[in-house]
């Protein structure tokens, strides 16, 4: 009797380890399911925000191009900071605009641009770190002379509100000549 009783005790933890397990594998495989379409959820959405900061990059270049002050600053957020290549600074759209406006009249009015690669890298979904190499032709020194062409880097920091990717913070510099090795 003693023998069945222990056969029996040991089928009833049998079924339990096996119950349990089975319970264990439904929850780990829902939980493993529930998480892929979120996966796959934030893949697309990277790939959305990675083209609408392609797109402000764009909209940031063409305005750039017709040399219209009031569309380049609406790329920036109204608390943007902007340092051009010269180190010379502004703060908030309107002043991003006030900036561009007579440079856009002068030495620059003959400008064009063009963004050759672009490096985006993301900090949170909503902040991200971009790196775009530039060339631009067209440029006149103060004197009128045409400046050869021109290559650099533009450094933004661009934060995503209300739906919207803006650059917060742009950093320019000109690159130098690399001499071929």
């Amino acid at each position: 009797m003693l023998h069945a009783a222990v056969n029996s005790n040991q089928i009833a933890a049998m079924k339990r380890t096996c119950i349990t397990l089975s319970l264990f594998l439904t929850i780990i495989s829902s939980v493993a399911l529930g998480q892929a379409p979120r996966e796959e959820g934030e893949s697309t959405s990277r790939e959305k925000s990675e083209k609408a900061i392609k797109q402000v990059l764009d909209r940031f270049i063409e305005a750039w191009n017709r040399h219209d002050a009031k569309a380049f600053s609406m790329v920036f957020a109204e608390d943007a900071d902007f340092t051009n290549v010269g180190g010379k600074s502004a703060h908030g759209r309107t002043e991003v605009e006030k900036f561009h406006a007579p440079k856009f009249t002068t030495n620059l009015k003959d400008t064009q641009q063009t963004i050759t690669e672009t490096k985006i890298r993301f900090i949170t979904s909503d902040v991200t770190a971009v790196d775009a190499r530039w060339e631009m032709t067209g440029a006149r020194r103060v004197d009128g002379q045409e400046v050869p062409l021109r290559k650099g880097l533009l450094n933004f920091l661009m934060t995503r509100s209300d739906n919207q990717w803006l650059i917060k913070v742009m950093h320019n510099m000109n690159l130098p000549e690399q001499p071929n090795i």
